[in-house]
């Protein structure tokens, strides 16, 4: 890739073990997103015309000099799948012999199925149900993550389907039927994330939430501040 096609990196966190299941890794988030989610953890990633935080390049030989320190590396944002050379950026670091993960809404399905033979392990965030993105989102994505879960789920690359609750977009019958059509496609574990608060803050997540879905989906976890 050339300076002006490489991957538009905004930000990364050079050690995680939280991030990629039993992994030792890095994650690169990428710059851009097009949906606005109230309660992201990542505003300055959402602007896609940002200039890159790193090069891409200075990042890939950072990279090369890890290799027998970390196990993988994690592709996050932003949303990744935004940016087409996403694919190059995958394949330089799968021929580095790192592990590789993504971490998505699926807003490109047709992206995402291309890519994935070259992914190790997927972090799939569900928005709402998905007849009801707009309100998260602002965007009518829906069926698009919808699209993006089916081509995950056939495909046998492991993930986990997760979804944060912002109690202000989402009620609890609206986390009920979300639990139903993940059900329904072949999901059987949800992870339910918490938000933060205007001051950074992490918001508890009420245990009972974890009570009214298992109604819906086999395995319901919480993760907490």
């Amino acid at each position: 890739m050339t300076r002006r096609e490489t991957l538009v990196v905004g930000g990364l966190t050079p050690f995680t073990t939280i991030d990629f299941p039993d992994r030792l890794a890095a994650v690169i988030f990428c710059q851009g997103c097009p949906w606005r989610c109230a309660y992201c953890h990542n505003p300055h990633l959402l602007p896609s015309r940002q200039p890159a935080g790193r090069p891409w390049q200075e990042v890939a030989s950072w990279l090369a000099s890890r290799r027998g320190l970390l196990d993988g590396v994690v592709f996050s944002g932003g949303e990744p799948l935004l940016q087409r050379k996403l694919a190059d950026a995958v394949g330089e670091v799968y021929a580095l012999g790192f592990a590789v993960a993504l971490h998505t809404a699926g807003a490109y399905p047709q992206r995402l199925k291309m890519l994935l033979p070259r992914i190790d392990w997927v972090g799939f965030d569900v928005k709402a149900p998905f007849d009801g993105y707009r309100p998260v989102t602002g965007s009518d994505g829906g069926e698009r993550a919808r699209q993006s879960l089916a081509i995950l789920l056939a495909s046998g690359t492991p993930y986990e389907v997760r979804c944060t609750v912002d109690e202000r977009l989402l009620t609890v019958d609206a986390l009920c039927r979300m639990a139903k059509q993940l059900a329904a496609a072949g999901v059987s574990r949800l992870i339910l994330q918490a938000r933060r608060n205007d001051q950074g803050q992490t918001v508890t997540l009420n245990p009972r939430l974890r009570e009214r879905l298992s109604a819906h989906i086999n395995c319901v976890q919480l993760r907490q501040p």
